[in-house]
């Protein structure tokens, strides 16, 4: 499959597959983003793609990031009838510091310099670098669906069983 790329930025790097048989092909960012605790922030790659009709861009994290710092890559999802630049959303899952532990008084939090945020040096937060391989993309299929509504639907064995319906420990162990 052959798919068009517009480079938007002198910094953007066409992408290319690793290894013979990868599905995913890294996608890199084209500045230097600073992401601190609790934010989220889209993080730009300077490509346009025109992926073709009937298939997906589909954006993934690397496990590199997820294992090693406090970031988070969103999956997304870029359709074939989008011609913008392609960013990808990063959340920072650290906690915010404070300079002293809250503690509940007379029903009210209180502290030591009342919740001052500790103003950590930049390298307590987790960065992005330009030329960092941010998160991978994966090009998929994509089926439609035709839509019918009705009263009923085939029962199952499991019905309506939710979340948790079938446990966390494997029984045999």
């Amino acid at each position: 499959m052959n798919v068009k790329i517009k480079r938007l930025s002198e910094h953007a790097v066409i992408p290319k597959y690793a290894k013979q048989g990868d599905s995913g092909f890294d996608l890199v960012a084209i500045k230097d983003v600073i992401i601190e605790p609790g934010e989220t922030k889209k993080i730009p790659v300077g490509l346009a793609f025109e992926i073709p009709e009937g298939y997906e861009l589909q954006i993934r994290p690397r496990s590199g990031i997820t294992s090693e710092t406090k970031l988070r890559v969103q999956f997304g999802t870029v359709d074939s009838g989008y011609r913008g630049e392609v960013s990808v959303t990063v959340d920072n899952i650290e906690h915010v510091r404070y300079s002293s532990q809250p503690r509940i008084m007379q029903g009210i939090f209180a502290g030591d310099n009342d919740f001052n945020v500790v103003k950590p040096t930049l390298t307590h937060f987790p960065k992005v670098n330009k030329g960092d391989r941010i998160a991978q993309g994966v090009i998929a299929p994509v089926i439609q669906a035709t839509f019918e509504e009705t009263n009923e639907l085939n029962e199952t064995e499991r019905g309506e069983n939710g979340h948790g319906s079938t446990g966390i420990k494997e029984r045999d162990c």
